[in-house]
Order: C-alpha cells, then sequence, then structure tokens
C-alpha cells in the first residue's frame, strides 16, 4: 500500500493540516487518554476512549504527512496507513488497534461487558507509548508542528 495507491481507490486524499487542527487533535488525544485512566469508568469504555485516542493520534500522523482518509471503512484504513506514515516500526501498534477497533465495534454495536482489565490497560497503555512516539516522530519529521 502506498498513498497514491490509497488516493486512487479512493481512501485517501491530500490535506493541508492547520497548526488549529493539530492543537485540537491533541487536546482530543488528552482527553480520551485520561478518561481511558478513571477507573470508575467501564473496562468497556475504558478500551473505547484509549482506542479513539489511538485513532487520532494515526490521523495526526496521516495529516502531517499531507493526507487525510475517507469514505467506508476509514477507522480500518487510517490504522492500516499509520506504518505508511510514520515507517514500519509502527505496524505493531496499527495490529494492535486493528485488534482493538474490532472489539470497539462489538462494543458499539452487539455487545457489552465484554473488555478484560488487561485489555483496557493494554490499550491505554500502548495508547500512551503512541503518544510519545507520534510527539517524537513529528520533532523529528515535521518540527513545525511541535508542541
Amino acid at each position: 500500500m502506498n498513498w497514491n495507491q490509497l488516493v486512487k481507490e479512493g481512501r485517501a486524499e491530500r490535506f493541508g493540516l492547520t497548526r488549529e487542527a493539530l492543537d485540537d487533535m491533541r487536546s482530543l488525544v488528552g482527553r480520551n487518554l485520561r478518561d481511558a485512566a478513571l477507573a470508575q469508568l467501564s473496562l468497556d469504555n475504558r478500551l473505547g476512549l484509549a482506542y479513539e485516542a489511538a485513532l487520532i493520534l494515526a490521523k495526526i500522523a496521516i495529516g502531517c504527512e499531507g493526507y487525510r482518509i475517507k469514505g467506508f471503512a476509514h477507522h480500518r484504513t487510517t490504522l492500516e496507513a499509520l506504518p505508511l506514515a510514520m515507517g514500519v516500526d509502527e505496524q505493531d501498534a496499527s495490529d494492535l488497534f486493528e485488534s482493538f477497533r474490532l472489539i470497539r465495534n462489538q462494543l458499539s454495536y452487539d455487545a457489552a461487558g465484554i473488555v478484560s482489565e488487561s485489555d483496557a490497560a493494554t490499550a491505554l497503555a500502548e495508547a500512551l507509548a503512541l503518544a510519545e512516539r507520534v510527539e517524537r516522530w513529528i520533532a523529528s519529521r515535521h518540527p513545525m508542528f511541535k508542541p
């Protein structure tokens, strides 16, 4: 997969990310990560918030590269494009959050109470780690977007 292929398939388009939009997304990530750490929330919601933070982090990376994902299955495509934006080292994160995407879909449409403490904790820990990697990547590759 490459950007040209995603654009040709109608799954991505060129996009000029603004500093304001990036800062808004950073705020959403921070809120979701803080909320995902709240022990009084259900495990389902904690995982869902950590997943959403990771999804927004992937959107940030994709946006920094000058694209945005669109169309059907845009969550899946966003996660697939994370390694395209940041490099193959992010494939494991992409795969992990894809598995959490599937769980989140079940939570949203079919079931409740299916998330384990371990999954919720892993989702939060990995989203926090991804946030750090995204900011380091921005600092080195797109310094104009550093916080």
